[in-house]
């Protein structure tokens, strides 16, 4: 359970900027978008995107394909899975009541 924590946070961590947003709904919208047209959409400095790129690619959210001298950057989108599920599961059931939960089931 700790190692899947430590993923998911890991994940929130990538998603927590309004650029990479901004890049992952790009990159839904162009799949194999290529580097210099994400600079150009997301509106930044290519360094400060380039930076951005690093971190999403590093947690495994989008994949990086070099092409000549370009970069074809993709979703992964399977990489999101964990956080996905875990999101899904903080739903509670229609009927839960207020209690406290048993040391079995936080961790």
């Amino acid at each position: 359970m700790q190692e899947t924590d430590i993923k998911i946070a890991e994940l929130a961590k990538a998603l927590a900027h309004p650029a990479r947003l901004r890049i992952l709904r790009l990159l839904l919208a162009t799949p194999g978008c290529i580097g210099g047209d994400i600079v150009d959409a997301v509106g930044l400095a290519q360094s400060t995107v380039s930076e951005h790129l690093r971190i999403l690619k590093a947690a495994g959210v989008i994949t990086g394909e070099i092409s000549g001298p370009r970069t074809c950057y993709a979703l992964n989108p399977a990489a999101l899975e964990p956080l996905s599920i875990f999101i899904g599961a903080l739903t509670p059931p229609p009927d839960a009541g207020c209690r406290v939960p048993d040391r079995e089931e936080i961790s």
